[in-house]
């Protein structure tokens, strides 16, 4: 859990530094890779989220 924290966290926080060097640079190189790197952060959250429903359902059951 906490490595994917970790990981998580680290991900959004490069997203945003290539955003900040598209602001700086004016590069759209940097904002492709901003975008790129947030979706899978998103849908990799997503699917991080999708397991422990599921094993919040099977203890249930």
């Amino acid at each position: 859990m906490m490595l994917f924290r970790l990981v998580f966290g680290g991900l959004l926080v490069a997203g945003l530094l290539c955003f900040a060097m598209y602001v700086g640079t004016g590069q759209a190189v940097w904002r492709r890779r901003g975008i790129v790197i947030v979706k899978w952060t998103v849908i990799a959250a997503c699917g991080f989220f999708a397991v422990l429903i599921l094993e919040r359902l099977a203890v249930m059951l």
